[in-house]
């Protein structure tokens, strides 16, 4: 079942109008919602990114928070698998064609779940590659906008070289992946850039980031330059889907040993607990320090 515009229904008979401004302008702003256990994890913070990316684009938001929560839990009530990736997106709405925002015209919402699948064993255990590429997307990736012919683009660059992300550098400087964060590791001490307009603010960055401190971690969020990720020891990208997952060669050159490292072991069994504990339990809180 998916929902839309007020209605859960079978995928098949979901139709939106072509001149949908999602549809003509990609006029519009997504959230992807982890669920463990039938679970939603940091909810709260989703529907709080959504609102701010529907604040900055100025579309109207069409539901209250308790409402978002509400919808998201019917949702994932109706779909048969514990573990869920709810992906919702809302735009502008049905208007002619015409750049101007048009005024009385009520946001399209859009709904549906699928199978969340996160890294295999293996994965994990093998690391994967990556490529660079400089950072040519708009200077509000902070916004989640359904707008990501630029992410996509970047993102076919790795799939054309049979690697698994595109690390992202804008004026020679780490700004993200094509969809994904990414921390570093140099002499022990993990590193990343700080929140901004250049990267999504990713809820997973930020669950790394509080194990980081709970485990007494060494951390520093910074600008990192390019030739500092090049050398690192180790380079991990993070997203829901991804959780941790160690890249372990950047562009054909191995990442430290070219092998996941220490950190990352130590990062991904964290991540884990984390996971059975606190991400199925339902609950939100940070670690404690050790």
């Amino acid at each position: 079942m998916v929902f839309l515009n007020g209605r859960f229904m079978p995928l098949e008979e979901a139709r939106v109008p072509v001149l949908d401004r999602g549809f003509i302008f990609g006029d519009g702003v997504y959230e992807l919602v982890p669920v463990y256990s039938r679970v939603p994890f940091r909810l709260d913070e989703h529907v709080a990114r959504l609102e701010r990316s529907l604040a900055a684009v100025r579309i109207r938001n069409p539901y209250g928070g308790a409402r978002w929560r509400e919808l998201i839990g019917e949702l994932v009530a109706q779909e048969p698998f514990e573990d869920q990736a709810v992906y919702l997106q809302v735009t502008r709405g049905v208007a002619k064609r015409d750049h101007a925002f048009p005024a009385g015209v009520e946001p399209t919402v859009f709904m549906m779940a699928n199978p969340l699948v996160n890294p295999s064993p293996e994965l994990v255990e093998r690391g994967v590659a990556a490529v660079g590429a400089i950072d040519h997307r708009w200077l509000h990736c902070d916004i989640k906008s359904i707008s990501l012919i630029g992410n996509c683009l970047l993102r076919q660059l790795s799939v054309d070289a049979g690697a698994a992300e595109t690390i992202l550098f804008r004026d020679a400087r780490l700004t993200e992946a094509s969809a994904s964060n990414v921390f570093i590791v140099r002499a022990g001490v993990i590193q990343a850039p700080p929140k901004s307009n250049l990267i999504l603010p990713g809820i997973t960055y930020d669950v790394v980031i509080e194990l980081a401190r709970g485990a007494r971690l060494p951390l520093e969020l910074r600008e990192l330059g390019e030739a500092e990720v090049r050398a690192a020891d180790e380079i991990w990208l993070t997203s829901s889907s991804k959780e941790v997952l160690a890249v372990v060669s950047l562009d054909g050159r191995p990442v430290g040993a070219g092998r996941p490292g220490p950190v990352f072991r130590r990062m991904h069994a964290l991540y884990q607990e984390f996971k059975q504990t606190v991400m199925r339990a339902g609950r939100k809180q940070a670690p404690a320090a050790a």
